[in-house]
């Protein structure tokens, strides 16, 4: 995540192959790729000559394959990988994926990407009907539904349980006899499929993964799509045909590498664009456009190309400190700010400063930023957010489900640049968001899910519809707002 330090914990990794000797040493290369997506904890599940090993734990990828023989116990021709950061459930062992389930009929590895909404009443009534739950993560809800359908095949059961879960997911399950992957029906969270030069499949959470361990992409998986890879081959079928095209703006925002491709749009492009927008949307009285690395970057080259002022660089970023948003508490996310930014002050000293970044959440690291500019001289600078305040809560995989940790819910945009010090404020637009974004399709807000910004979710919120309503009576701000008067 970006520039900010902020609470955006959203995400989740993940990574199987199918039909390659080197399915694990694949599958930790893919992870490495994925390793934005989530720094909590890694796992990865593999098919072995002696059945189907895990290897998981706590930390980056690099730390919980420390060993190599770590590794080397899970070679085999089959495996399945996960990062992840914590949407539902909590930072507790049992939590780290793939989650692994041994039945008297075979075995089977499952890592999520997403949220469901409907996961607390789910497994209510699984646990009054007798179900044992070995983790408090809302993914361990669909294997509980898969083993109680009465369908014949894995496939049959993994659809019909499918069909009971509610939110955005991302799942891929791994078997001695095949691997499995599908998205909701709203295609919330990313996932494609690639063939590796040697014959094997790759399923993951971005095309960038591909790439690195030189898979030929071949298509994303449609919402409401299972496609199932096997010794014969690639196999697509619809689990369901209500399915609406609405993929997480923030995907484009912020999670994804900028290398990456999802349902045909590049990433970097489409923030190229963001900043294009931005700067004919919201212009400002400035000298320099200066981008937070790593994510608003690309935006940034965008805002400046439009306003035809200089693109600099003047905030540089240790490569050395991870993503600080996945420090514990709100207190420590903040000391890690000036560890991880320093402003170069030979750059800003005297001049009118534009900042670009991404998002905001809390605003704390940003107000930070601000103060990071003007201690090394900055004369002005004016904040440009290349997508619309943040004002509602996420609950398909993004952990912000409360509208008090989000700065736009409970302030105006001039009262934002009070806060935050900065001399002007302006966002982008939720049109000038989906025009940038550009997918290709008929679909409401162009494919996109803005509900972050409008407040209008694409589903029913299921277990999280009554707080939110009860939230949101509170609120007064006016949601097409994106610049102080």
């Amino acid at each position: 995540m970006p520039a900010e330090v902020k609470s955006l914990n959203e995400e989740c990794g993940v990574f199987g192959v199918w039909g390659d000797p080197n399915a694990a040493e694949l599958t930790h290369l893919g992870l490495h790729t994925l390793q934005h997506r989530g720094q909590e904890g890694a796992g990865i599940a593999s098919l072995t000559p002696a059945g189907m090993r895990r290897h998981y734990g706590f930390g980056l990828v690099s730390q919980v394959f420390a060993q190599p023989a770590d590794l080397a116990a899970l070679r085999g021709p089959a495996a399945l990988g996960h990062v992840r950061y914590a949407t539902a459930g909590g930072a507790i062992l049992e939590n780290i994926q793939p989650l692994l389930f041994r039945f008297s009929d075979g075995a089977v590895a499952l890592a999520h990407n997403g949220n469901l909404t409907n996961a607390i009443s789910l497994r209510a009534a699984l646990e009054k009907a007798g179900a044992i739950f070995q983790s408090t993560s809302d993914t361990e809800v669909l294997m509980h539904l898969l083993r109680r359908s009465p369908a014949k095949t894995f496939a049959g059961q993994l659809m019909a349980a499918l069909n009971q879960v509610h939110g955005g997911f991302a799942f891929a399950l791994l078997t001695e006899a095949g691997l499995y992957a599908a998205c909701d029906p709203n295609g919330f969270r990313p996932l494609v499929v690639g063939q590796l030069p040697g014959g094997g499949y790759v399923v993951c959470s971005e095309t960038a993964a591909l790439n690195a361990v030189g898979a030929t992409f071949i298509k994303d998986v449609q919402p409401g799509e299972l496609v199932t890879v096997d010794d014969t081959g690639l196999h697509m079928q619809q689990y369901t045909t209500n399915t609406q095209l609405a993929v997480c703006s923030m995907e484009y925002v912020y999670f994804a590498r900028p290398d990456s491709e999802i349902h045909g749009v590049n990433v970097h492009q489409a923030r190229v664009a963001m900043g294009k927008r931005l700067a004919q949307e919201q212009p400002a009285a400035g000298d320099i456009v200066v981008g937070v690395p790593n994510s608003s970057l690309s935006a940034a080259i965008g805002y400046a190309q439009a306003s035809g002022l200089p693109y600099e660089m003047g905030l540089i970023k240790s490569q050395y400190v991870a993503r600080t948003f996945i420090q514990p508490t709100q207190a420590l996310r903040e000391r890690s700010v000036r560890l991880k930014l320093s402003a170069l002050k030979a750059v800003v000293s005297g001049k009118r400063v534009v900042l670009i970044d991404d998002s905001i959440v809390r605003g704390t690291t940003a107000k930070q930023i601000v103060q990071l500019l003007k201690e090394a001289g900055a004369k002005a600078v004016h904040l440009r957010i290349a997508s619309p305040p943040l004002r509602f809560p996420c609950f398909y995989g993004i952990d912000i489900q409360t509208t008090k940790e989000l700065l736009a819910a409970n302030y105006s945009v001039r009262e934002m640049r009070t806060l935050l010090g900065v001399d002007s404020l302006g966002f982008l637009s939720v049109q000038g968001l989906e025009d940038s974004v550009g997918l290709s399709t008929t679909a409401p807000n162009r494919g996109l899910c803005v509900a972050y910004f409008t407040g209008e979710y694409p589903t029913p919120l299921d277990d999280y519809a009554a707080n939110l309503d009860l939230e949101l009576k509170a609120l007064a701000q006016n949601v097409k707002e994106v610049a102080a008067p």
